[in-house]
């Protein structure tokens, strides 16, 4: 995956509020305009898991510029849907590969 020099990932955990059921969830964010507010234009969604009974996980890539837009992005149509957490994070895969193959299988 390439990445430009002022770009960062940011991995964010989009966490299912408890008390509310999947339907409840799913007019939050159709109410809020979540569908169409998140990704924010100018960053790129890298990977978006769902977490079967926790919540999402969503890797954006996100040019360092757009950060306040990401947190505005779910501020304004993710809060009282899901509890979020945010990490910064980076591609582990080249050094892995870089490991295993210096010490074998």
């Amino acid at each position: 995956m390439a990445q430009e020099a002022d770009e960062i990932l940011l991995t964010i955990h989009l966490k299912h509020q408890k008390d509310k059921n999947l339907a409840e969830i799913n007019a939050k964010l159709d109410a809020s305009g979540f569908w169409k507010r998140f990704p924010p234009e100018g960053t790129e969604v890298v990977s978006w898991y769902v977490m079967m009974g926790i919540g999402q996980v969503v890797t954006l890539k996100v040019p360092a510029a757009k950060l306040r837009d990401v947190n505005l992005a779910i501020e304004q149509s993710a809060w009282g849907a899901f509890d979020t957490e945010f990490f910064p994070t980076y591609d582990f895969q080249p050094v892995w590969r870089k490991i295993r193959a210096e010490k074998g299988p």
